[in-house]
Parts: structure tokens; C-alpha cells; sequence
């Protein structure tokens, strides 16, 4: 055997790893993801938002335009590459609002009249991988389309807090501030420019790069050395015309009024372009230095800069792997549930064609069934089955062996209660079951 063909063969042979950053989602973890998909489901529905979906990849030109050619995501962080049939630039998408209002204005969808929508899916971001934020992602996100007043801005942030209360989850807090208008904010980037060239020797190399393409993201810096030049820097706040602080102090009373408690942070500015007036965050210290686990705000330019009609928007998005760290960390998270209602046992040959019958009787009533099947296609005992039935999680099992075929009966024995077994007849077994989890979740 050649050196080549040791090689080949070794590379075949070799175990395949998955790709680091994106995780697989193990049966284990399943139903705490089903449980968090449910609440989000009902929130959305609560407040009338419609499901959106978008493709996972975009032409590059959607987040590039969308996103800002100066931001990290854009520069460092995206998955893009060169369709080679015909030379399209295409990127894996690295957040949602992009992708949706570039949707929203190809299929015309609010051409009659303001939209609320909600997405969800997997992100991609070529980021260092740490607790809770992956190269892989997977993000739900709210955007109203077409609102021009405070009142939405307001009830997005509702929203996330309504969120937060049935999630269960402990130590969140609302950050909020506001980005103004694009004069004031041109205003504010003089100042800081003059600013921060004073003290360009105290910058580090990625905010002396950032005092050149944008400089409000040097405030969004966590370089804890430039910590007290940042917190001396001209805040924005204070450039604020007369309807931005009026539109700000508006969503303020709108929370107020409805006892939701906010920090004002003059240093939150989003790390996307598109953002405008409101922005906020919700925070928390349970999950270490990356503290975020949603954030967004008004986002008025953006729907013309994709290329539409001008209108208002506003949302915000979670990464919902961190959501699952922190309700693990409030100990919010759901219990295991059991893998089906009843497990179904038989010794093979024309005990399991009955078993199988009896089965799918049982998943036609909506009652979620386990059949046994051997690993080796060999019978086993109702010993080792057994240990099969009590692992599901079943409430009850329904046995058929060679004994109870020939009286045309099965067993019907309850694994989480009394442990009694009776005898039912073949065509009673599935009035009995549906009896009897009646009477166990009494």
C-alpha cells in the first residue's frame, strides 16, 4: 500500500467534528427550545405580530447597504462568499432586520397600511465563541413597520418585559437612550472627533481606526483603560433638538406609566448604522462580561437606504441561546418531559402486528405512543423492555405477550402511580388508556 493510499484511508476513516461555534441542538435540550419557541409564539399573537421568514442567505449588498459598511459585523464578523455558477456575492445572514425590510420592500408589504412582524432563526457571525453567543446563533426578533409615534416604541419594550415575566428570568434591567436625528448627531460627531483627537494617545488602535469611519461606536468600546476618557466625552443627549427630546421624554412617561423601571445611559449607542431616536437594551449581570441579551430601537432611515419608500420602524431582537443561559441561571428552565403518554410491549411475531395495531389506535386518539422495537430485530424480555417503558417517561405501558393475544387482552399497568396492572380487552385498550391519563392528571 502506497503512502497516498495510507492517507486516503486514514482520511476516511477519520472522525468528522462539527464546525467550532455551531453547536448541535441534543434531545436533551429540546424541550427547554420547544418551551421558549411556545411563549414566543404567544407573545407575538398576543400583540398581533404576523410570522415573517426570510432566506438564511442574502446578497451581501442587503447587510452591507442595511447594516453599515464601518460596522464590526460588516467588517470582521460576516460568513460571505462568491456564488461561483454566476459570480453573486452572497452572505450568511448575521442578523434579521436587514434581511426582513429588504422582504418588506420587494414584496410591497406595507403598501396598504403599517405592518407588525416577528422572525426567527439561525445568525452567523465569525465571532470568538463564549457562553451563550456562538457562530451559529439562532435570534428572535419584533419590527413594526410604519409607526411613527412614541406609543410603539413603548409597547415593543412592553413586549420584552412581558417576555421576561413569563420566562421567570431574575436580574434584567432596561437601558435606554436616544440617538436623535441625523443633524444632531452630526453635530454630536464633531464634538466627539474634537474631542477624542485631544486624546487620540489615550485611544486604543480599534477606536483610533473607528475616530475616522465612526466615532460614536468608540463610546460602545469595552477597553476598561478608556473607560474615563469615554465617560468625559460630549453626550448626546445634549444635542437633542426640541421633537427628539420630546419623543424621547414621551416613550419615558409611556413606561412609567405602565411601572416599567429604565436606566438612562447617554453612552448606549446599538452597533448597527440604521439606528435613530430610541435605542435600548436589556442587561444583566448573571451571564459575565457579555451582559446583552436584547437590544434594538427606532430604525426610521432605513427602510429608504434599502431602497424603499420612507417610513418609520422600530424592534428589537434577543439571541435566544442566551435567554436559555439565563433562565438556566434564574432556574426558570422547564423539566425534561416525558418522551410519550404510553409505551407499548410485545414479545414479537403476532404480539407486535397487535401491538402495532393497538399503537397507532392510540396516536390516531392524540395520545403519543412508544412502540418497542429490539436494536437487533431479536425479541426481548419484558424485564429489559420495562426498563425501556420507565425511561420514556410514560405514564402507563400496554403489554401484549403470547398469553394475552391468546385471551385477545392486553396489560395496562400505570408506571408512575400505583403501579397497578389489569387486564382490558384488545378493543377497550384505548378507552382504558385515555381513562386512565384522564385520571392521572387529576
Amino acid at each position: 500500500m502506497t503512502d497516498q493510499n495510507v492517507k486516503d484511508k486514514v482520511q476516511k476513516t477519520q472522525k468528522i467534528n462539527g464546525v467550532r461555534g455551531m453547536n448541535d441542538l441534543l434531545p436533551a435540550d429540546a424541550a427547554q427550545w420547544a418551551h421558549l419557541e411556545h411563549v414566543l409564539r404567544d407573545l407575538t399573537r398576543a400583540y398581533g405580530y404576523e410570522f415573517l421568514r426570510t432566506p438564511i442567505v442574502e446578497a451581501t449588498a442587503v447587510f452591507q447597504r442595511g447594516i453599515g459598511e464601518v460596522t464590526d459585523i460588516v467588517e470582521k464578523e460576516m460568513y460571505s462568499f462568491e456564488d461561483r455558477l454566476n459570480g453573486e456575492h452572497l452572505t450568511l445572514r448575521p442578523e434579521g432586520t436587514a434581511a426582513l425590510v429588504r422582504s418588506v420592500i420587494e414584496n410591497n408589504l406595507i403598501y396598504e397600511g403599517p405592518k407588525r412582524l416577528w422572525y426567527t432563526g439561525p445568525m452567523f457571525r465569525h465571532e470568538r465563541p463564549q457562553r451563550g453567543r456562538y457562530r451559529q446563533f439562532h435570534q428572535f426578533g419584533i419590527e413594526a413597520l410604519g409607526f411613527a409615534g412614541p406609543d410603539i416604541d413603548a409597547e415593543i419594550i412592553l413586549m420584552g418585559q412581558r417576555l421576561w415575566d413569563e420566562l421567570g428570568l431574575k436580574g434584567v434591567r432596561l437601558e435606554i437612550n436616544s440617538l436623535g436625528q441625523a443633524p444632531e448627531r452630526a453635530e454630536h460627531r464633531a464634538a466627539l472627533v474634537t474631542y477624542f483627537e485631544k486624546n487620540k494617545a489615550q485611544l486604543d488602535e480599534d477606536s483610533q481606526r473607528r475616530l475616522i469611519t465612526n466615532p460614536l461606536r468608540i463610546l460602545d468600546s469595552k477597553n476598561p483603560e478608556m473607560q474615563a476618557l469615554i465617560e468625559g466625552a460630549p453626550k448626546l443627549l445634549d444635542f437633542l433638538g426640541e421633537e427628539s427630546l420630546k419623543h424621547f421624554n414621551a416613550v419615558q412617561a409611556l413606561l412609567k406609566a405602565n411601572n416599567i423601571p429604565c436606566k438612562i445611559n447617554p453612552r448606549l449607542v446599538r452597533g448597527l448604522d440604521y439606528y435613530n431616536l430610541t435605542v435600548f437594551e436589556w442587561v444583566t449581570e448573571e451571564l459575565g462580561a457579555q451582559g446583552t441579551i436584547a437590544g434594538g430601537g427606532r430604525y426610521d432611515p432605513l427602510i429608504e437606504r434599502m431602497g424603499g419608500k420612507a417610513a418609520p420602524a422600530c424592534g428589537w431582537a434577543m439571541g435566544m441561546e442566551r435567554v436559555l443561559e439565563l433562565m438556566k441561571v434564574s432556574g426558570s428552565l422547564p423539566e425534561a418531559q416525558a418522551q410519550c403518554d404510553i409505551f407499548v410491549l410485545h414479545q414479537g411475531g403476532e404480539t407486535l402486528t397487535a401491538a402495532m395495531i393497538i399503537a397507532e389506535r392510540l396516536r390516531s386518539a392524540g395520545i403519543d405512543t412508544i412502540l418497542f422495537c429490539p436494536p437487533d430485530g431479536q425479541s426481548a424480555s419484558f424485564k429489559s423492555q420495562m426498563k425501556k417503558a420507565d425511561s420514556s417517561g410514560a405514564a402507563f405501558a400496554v403489554i401484549i405477550g403470547p398469553d394475552e393475544l391468546a385471551k385477545n387482552e392486553a396489560q395496562l399497568k400505570d408506571l408512575r402511580g400505583t403501579g397497578e396492572q389489569k387486564s382490558v380487552p384488545l378493543d377497550d385498550v384505548l378507552g382504558a388508556a385515555i381513562d386512565a391519563l384522564v385520571g392521572s392528571s387529576e
